[in-house]
């Protein structure tokens, strides 16, 4: 069902600009530093808006990348600072008593006399 909606929805959207592109075709001037030349209205936008998306969408995957290398720096760190699960086990056994059964230290005060 999801892709039947994509499909629906791609559609959509080429007939969107499909009709944009038949309304738009009057040519206009497009000045570079070394010159100029005409262009029609919709590859001038449709050219603009595909920049812009290849700007946006490069900005977005140095970030997903940046955050993926932290996220992996993380993980090693924390993996890192955890004890084994298997030595802790072993610890319980050579105590022979498990942290329930421990007795609380007394509390010391310091009271001024």
């Amino acid at each position: 069902m999801r892709g039947q909606w994509g499909l629906i929805t791609g559609i959509i959207v080429a007939l969107l600009i499909s009709i944009f592109a038949v309304i738009n075709v009057d040519p206009v001037e497009v000045n570079y530093l070394v010159g100029q030349s005409d262009w029609p209205l919709v590859l001038v936008i449709i050219g603009s808006v595909l920049m812009g998306g290849m700007i946006v969408g490069g900005v977005g995957i140095y970030k997903i990348y940046s955050l993926q290398k932290q996220i992996r720096k993380l993980e090693q760190e924390n993996a890192s600072l955890q004890p084994d699960p298997a030595k802790r086990s072993r610890v319980k056994e050579r105590s022979g008593r498990s942290s329930a059964e421990e007795t609380p230290e007394p509390e010391v005060t310091n009271k001024k006399q």
